[in-house]
């Protein structure tokens, strides 16, 4: 399965940052105002904690519309409310999420790829950026591949090392039932054979990794599938 073509061309959330009484209760007060306005949270985060206050970071979309200063306004008429501020959404910032694991030296190659072709993309318009984690065991790989499918506007995920199997296969057909898109180096072991390509080649894989989940790339990931370069 791949993430629906399009699904960042939705209209850009209201990013909101409220900042409140580090307290029980709180996040409540909050959300009873969210829901009165029939807003749907798409994400939330405690983004801050300090001096006994905290700041929650929400992203709500499908808000009826012209009532978002109306949602704002509710929001900072409730006692717990010290300010609320719109910014820019995670989506509109940083945009799809592409997750590199593995080996340090893979790592870093396929990160070189991936981030050269992002700045293609990126400098055009679109959003696209790269997280990484160097990893080693079998334990360790496999949580940090489900955790993929965690990860809020995380698209893609690249295995980079030198010999990949057992629970992090199962991990990796997992996510691709979620519609997380997994691409290998090609190495020892049942990885290469879960994931959705494999690319001999570490930076090649970065850059074809991006191409995955570009918008503007003329690069199928349907087409590729099960395909070894």
């Amino acid at each position: 399965m791949s993430r629906p073509a399009g699904w960042d061309a939705r209209p850009a959330p209201l990013a909101l940052m409220v900042r409140t009484p580090d307290e029980p209760g709180a996040l409540h007060a909050l959300t009873e105002v969210i829901f009165a306005h029939r807003a749907n949270i798409t994400y939330v985060d405690i983004a801050e904690r300090h001096d006994r206050l905290s700041t929650v970071y929400f992203e709500l979309e499908d808000i009826p519309g012209g009532t978002e200063k109306a949602l704002i306004a509710d929001l900072e008429k409730l006692p717990i409310v010290r300010a609320v501020e719109q910014a820019p959404s995670f989506q509109k910032v940083y945009g799809k999420r592409i997750i590199v694991v593995g080996g340090g030296a893979q790592v870093g190659q396929v990160v070189i790829g991936a981030v050269a072709e992002a700045d293609r993309h990126n400098i055009r318009g679109e959003r696209i950026s790269v997280d990484t984690i160097p990893l080693v065991g079998e334990e360790n790989l496999a949580a940090a591949a489900r955790a993929v499918a965690r990860l809020p506007r995380a698209v893609a995920l690249v295995l980079a090392g030198a010999m990949m199997g057992g629970d992090v296969a199962r991990a990796v057909y997992e996510i691709r039932e979620k519609g997380i898109i997994v691409l290998s180096l090609n190495m020892p072991g049942s990885v290469p054979d879960a994931a959705d390509l494999v690319v001999t080649d570490p930076v090649q894989c970065g850059v074809m990794a991006v191409m995955a989940v570009s918008e503007s790339a003329r690069f199928d990931i349907n087409l590729q599938r099960g395909r070894r370069y």
